[in-house]
This record gives structure tokens, sequence and C-alpha cells, in this order.
């Protein structure tokens, strides 16, 4: 069976199916290409079809391109991927031109596509150089070109044809943001055509009626003019410095794809359409080149997706989906976690010490449901059917019949070990319990239970509904159906999670914490703070460290800083860092919920910029450090943390280190993720850097005998981790 396969009908269509075997999704591999490009090939040179029609086999058009190919592609080297970018590009504009006359632009025979649902990437570049784009009517199909969110730019034409088809500020939100729209919207920002009930049979309607001027695009016609103005008209000028400027404004210029998108399209609009291909090309080839593309494909696409799909699930045991979910605690951990569980048609026992506070958390999923009804992103009678899952309650018995509980109460390990008791004397014996909980160590919670082996962390973080990361954590006893009936659930509700062995701080907020630190122990070294927070989001950070502690509040900073304290006695290496904090919480400078921390606020909580209060008190040293220096500091202090992590044994899988810091904390997604970092470093350099932090910063930098022992091997932990070749 072939990717691609061709009908001709007596109404003179040749009817062109995409449809991968094997495949959920139909994705393109260069096979693939071959056979569409014969395909064409023939239907143009038969003189009995009248028309071509691309259409798919499946419920959805396409995903997009095939990544291993592109991965294959890069090993070859630049004139490889360039070459194969160029062969995509002949097909689709063979496409596109369709026989006409070079001269004349007659004679061309009509190309529709026909999309029965989603089409994304490749799956919308080869419906874009057809002539006109029919989709199904299906509200829950996505159309767009996402590549940007994982490090690369559409390649394969659509950048070029999407600039030259709305104009360059009309574009970007669709290159630029990689938006994703329903067919409606889609239609009405003027990405595709038509939006049909029966697409294919207003496609076969309009191929067979189709003249000339009907499939001339608007780019290979006399006297084309760009919408909005190319770069070297006034307005379209002020566009390209308006659209350079978001792009920088946004991206701190550390993605790479970005940049060469906007290139692309700047120096593409000021020559002809096919010299604007090759243009695209270059850039296309430019960023595939780039170590960032690569890492960012590896941990947001491919490993983010084998995570989901349970690479790390226990294979033995059989499906774990829950269908009865009891949440103690209805604060907002506790509704937000609620909230995701209806949302994914789960029955919810929402349960506190009073009902007011019960009936507050399930009207925090109320609100959310009316927002999104008056959005008009669901039906006020889907808003009503998730509402009557969630039972707001203060009796026990009512988590009679749950198969998860998921304790979200104070972080105090009397108040949970007091409700572990009185939950398990409700709930039935197969009934896993998982407790949320960002610090305390699972094993000591699980004394508590009188079953160890169901006793499980599952570490949401907030608010639950926007966070994609869930950490699961895994106690000294927990056996493997606790663990396959939490990522189960993960699953259902639709995050990512990752699995990791109990230790203090589990893994992301081992690596968060320092993070602030080093960022608090500059305050006190007196860099200044803007210097602090600018150097971190210039390295791709989504807040600076001092931001970051505003918003999680200072306070619970000072209660994690007297616990790790407690626990570590004389070994406890932050005393610097403590003085900084205490003196905030004794200021009253908890962060943004107090309208004051590291940052100024107005009286609705909007930030208004580094507190002249703080700076006064740190006063900023005369001499400041070098940008490299703070930003090395920063993510060394994080990456640093997450070796020691896969060292100790509390990473089990790379892949988990690397999605679980960029969508957990953001570490700097370009980058792949902390790993990925030091790879792209060297364990030689890596190590050799650490030797020089060590010497001009402290201990806390010290080269971690793992990293150590790769360096003298100049080994990466993709060569020598990477569980398969297909995931690194």
């Amino acid at each position: 069976m072939t990717d691609f396969t061709m009908t001709k009908d007596a109404d003179g269509i040749a009817t062109i199916t995409w449809d991968v075997p094997e495949k959920s999704m139909n994705v393109l591999s260069f096979e693939g290409l071959q056979t569409l490009n014969d395909l064409v090939d023939d239907a143009l040179a038969d003189e009995a079809v009248k028309g071509i029609i691309i259409t798919s086999g499946k419920a959805d058009f396409a995903a997009g391109m095939d990544l291993n190919v592109l991965a294959t592609l890069k090993e070859a080297g630049a004139e490889a991927v360039f070459d194969g970018i160029m062969k995509m590009h002949g097909v689709l504009r063979k496409i596109e031109r369709a026989g006409m006359d070079a001269k004349t632009n007659k004679g061309g025979k009509p190309v529709a596509a026909v999309l029965p649902g989603t089409a994304l990437g490749i799956g919308l570049e080869i419906p874009l150089a057809c002539h006109r784009v029919f989709a199904a009517d299906n509200p829950k199909a996505k159309i767009g070109l996402p590549e940007i969110l994982v490090g690369i730019f559409p390649g394969a034409g659509g950048t070029t044809r999407v600039a030259r088809k709305m104009g360059a500020m009309a574009a970007s939100p669709f290159l630029l943001e990689g938006k994703l729209s329903d067919p409606a919207k889609a239609k009405a920002a003027g990405l595709i055509d038509e939006v049909s009930a029966d697409p294919m049979a207003d496609a076969r309607a309009w191929v067979l009626s189709a003249g000339d001027a009907d499939i001339l695009k608007p780019w290979d016609a006399k006297g084309y003019k760009m919408p909005g103005g190319a770069p070297y008209h006034p307005a379209g000028f002020m566009t390209f410095v308006g659209a350079s400027a978001m792009v920088n404004g946004k991206t701190k210029g550390v993605y790479p794809a970005a940049k060469a998108l906007l290139s692309a399209v700047y120096e593409g609009a000021m020559v002809p359409f096919d010299t604007a291909l090759k243009i695209e090309a270059r850039w296309f080839t430019s960023v595939i080149m780039n170590p960032s593309s690569s890492a960012m494909i590896r941990s947001l696409f491919i490993n983010k997706q084998a995570l989901e799909k349970g690479a790390v699930r226990p294979a033995d045991v059989a499906d774990q989906r829950v269908k009865k979910v009891g949440v103690l605690g209805a604060g907002m951990m506790g509704a937000g976690i609620a909230l995701v569980s209806a949302q994914a048609g789960i029955e919810v026992v929402l349960l506190d010490r009073d009902q007011a506070a019960a009936d507050k958390g399930k009207a925090y999923s109320a609100d959310y449901a009316a927002k999104g009804v008056s959005r008009k992103k669901i039906t006020q009678d889907k808003a009503d059917a998730m509402l009557a899952r969630i039972t707001a309650t203060t009796d026990y018995n009512d988590l009679a019949g749950c198969d998860l509980i998921v304790e979200a109460v104070f972080e105090d390990p009397k108040i949970k070990a007091e409700v572990t008791a009185q939950v398990e004397a409700v709930i039935g014996e197969d009934c896993i319990f998982a407790t949320n909980t960002s610090t305390l160590p699972i094993s000591d919670l699980a004394k508590a239970s009188k079953r160890p082996e169901q006793f499980i962390g599952i570490h949401f973080f907030s608010p639950v509904e926007k966070m994609m990361l869930v950490e699961i954590i895994k106690g000294q006893a927990t056996g493997d159906r606790a663990v396959a009936k939490a990522l189960d659930f993960v699953r259902q509700i639709r995050k990512t999670p990752i699995v990791v062995n109990d230790a203090r701080f589990f893994y992301a907020n081992r690596c968060i914490i320092p993070y602030i630190n080093e960022g608090i122990r500059m305050v006190k070294e007196g860099v200044a703070l803007a210097l602090i927070e600018n150097a971190a989001k210039m390295v791709g950070m989504p807040l600076g460290p001092l931001q970051l502690v505003d918003e999680t509040s200072i306070d619970l900073g000072a209660k994690i800083a007297r616990a790790t304290r407690a626990a570590m006695g004389d070994a406890y290496p932050d005393g610097a860092v403590d003085e900084v904090i205490f003196w905030m919480e004794e200021q009253g400078r908890l962060g943004r919920k107090a309208k004051a921390g590291f940052y100024d606020y107005d009286d609705k909580g909007k930030r208004q910029g580094l507190s002249s209060v703080v700076a006064a008190q740190y006063p900023q040293a005369e001499d400041q450090p070098d940008l490299i220096d703070v930003q090395h500091r920063l993510l060394f202090v994080q990456s640093l943390e997450a070796v020691r992590a896969l060292e100790d044994g509390v990473l089990m899988d790379i892949r988990e280190g690397d999605v679980g810091a960029i969508l957990g904390w953001g570490f700097a997604p370009w980058s792949g993720g902390p790993l990925s970092w030091l790879d792209m470093l060297g364990s030689e350099y890596a190590a050799e850097r650490c030797n020089q932090l060590v010497e001009a910063f402290g201990d806390r930098f010290a080269c971690p005998n793992l990293l150590r022992e790769m360096a003298t091997r100049s080994q990466s932990f993709y060569g020598r981790f990477a569980p398969e070749k297909s995931a690194a």
C-alpha cells in the first residue's frame, strides 16, 4: 500500500486520496511526496482529466511532516536539507501551476483540496498550493501552521504563501504564534476558501466549472501587490519594523526560528515568487541545522508525545482509567483538580471541612464554565453537564465508590495523616490514594496509610487548568498499579506526566528553588535587580527569579527555607538567601498577593516595576558582573541539579528531565531543557565551566560526578541515556 492513491471518474475528476497505512493521522514522508508527485504528473498528462481533488481517507487531513524525515536530512548535512525542501517546493509548485502555460497563465487544470478535519503544518501547506480549499463544517477540526511552537517554521511554502495571500500583518498570528483555528475562523481570516456541509460535492462542482482566472494565484498574475504593502512601501515598511520589534520583544533573540521566519518573509516579499521559495528554503535550512530546533523538536514534540502515550507506564498493568475521583480540599489547588477532572468526564467528589468551602471550590468550576460559555468555547449544555459531575460535600461517606483519591489539603504531615486515615475508612480496598504535595516526602506520608503500595504522589502545578505538567512521585513502597493509575488519570485530564522517585523537593522544585535562590543571592551581592531579571529573560526564562518568587509568594519561600534548614542542619547552604527572604517577610513584602515584593504593584495587583525599597536595602554594587556570568549562574544552577537528580535516581528517564523542566517551570524552551542544553554546550566545556563557577561563586556549582565522567569520555546525555534512537 502507498500513502497516496488516485481514482479517475467519468466526469474527468482525478481524486488523490492521502491515507498513510497503519497511522491514525497522515504524516508526509519523502516516499509519500514522490508518490504524490507521480500521481499529479499522471493527472496533468491525462487529457481525459479535467481537474484534481486532493483529500484524505482519514477523519483528518494531516498532522504534518514526519519529523524523523527532517532528522534524517539533518544528519546528511545542510545541502541535503536544502535539496529536500526544494524538492517539496517543486511538487507543490507543480500543483499550483497545474500545467499552465508559463507566458499566458492559461491551460492549467483546477486543483481543489478537501479537508475533512484537522490540517496542520504540511497538511495545510499542500492545500495552500491548491487553487481552492474546501473544509468540512467540523468545529472540532484545527487548521494552522504550528511549526514555530516546536522551534521551526513552515518551510514547504507555507511562510511565503500565507504572507502573500494575507499580507505580513494578517499572517503574523498564524506564522509567528502558530495560531490554530476552526474551519469557520480560518475562512473568516482568509486562510481557506470554503466551509461546507458536503465539501467533496462542492469541490467537484467547483472543479468542473473553474476557468483560467479561477486557478491563477495572485502572486503569479501580472501587477501583483502584497496586501498591506511590500517592505519598500511606506505601510509595509512600518509593518516589518513593528513585526521585528514584536519578535525580538517576545523572543529576546533566543529563538532562531522566529527571526528566520521574519527574514524569509521580508526578503521574499522583494523578489519573484519562485525566488522567494528559495529564500524560504535557505532560512529553513539554517533553522534545521541550528541545534536549538533539534532540541525543541525532540523535547516538545517527540519526547512529549512519547510520555503522553505511556512511554514510562508499567507495561503489565491493565487499563486504570479513572471513573470517580475524590478530591480532598477545595482550595485553589483542589478546585482546579476538580475542574480538569470534570472536564475530562470523570465523576468528582469535592470534599472540604465545611460546606461553604466545598461550595466555593465548586463555584470555581462554575465561574470557569460561565466564561467558556460567554466566549463561545463551550455550550451551556456542556457546561451544565460538567458541573453536574461535581458533588461538593463534607461527608467522607460520599467517597465510597471512588477508584482514585487526590488529597490536596494543607502542606502539613499531621493534617495529611489524619485525612488519610479518615478516607481509608470508607474507600474500597482497590482505591489508589494520591497526595498532592510539592515538598513533603511521599514515603513519609505513606506511613499513615494501611496500603502504602497504593499510595503515590501527584504534584500539580498552579493554576491546574493552565499548567500542562503533572509530576508523579513514587514512594519507596509504591506499586506499579498506583503508577499506572496516576499516569492514566493524567492522560485522561490531558496533561503531560513525568514519573520520579521520592526525594526532598522531588524533581521540579529541586531545580526551581536553586534558580530563585540564585537570583536572591545576587540581590544580596548588589547585582542590579534589572540585570538579574533581564539576564534571565534574555536567556529564555519566561520569568526572572525575582518575579517568580513574587508570584509564588515570599512567605512560602520563607516557610520552605525554615523547613529545609531544620532538615539539613549545618549542611544548609542558603543563609545569604534567607537574610533577604526573612527581611522581605518582616517588611510585609510577600509578593503579588500583598501588592509588594521585589516588584511594586498597583491596587489591582498589576506589576509596576522593580522596587526602589528593595534596591535601597541592598544597594547596587559599583562593579556589575558580565551578562553571560549572570545567565550561566541562573542556568547552571538549575541544570546541575537536574544532573544530580538523574545521578541520584530521582529522574529515571532523561526525556522526563527535559520535558518536565520546560512544561513545569519554563526552563529556556529554545534549549530543549537542561540536559539538552548541557549537550549543546558539550560535556567537556560544561565540566570546565563548573570549575570556573565554583572558583568565582562557590561549591553549589561543583561538577556532578556523572557529568565529570561524561566529560572524560566526550559523552552526551542523549548519546548515553536516550531510551531509543528515534526519541533522540
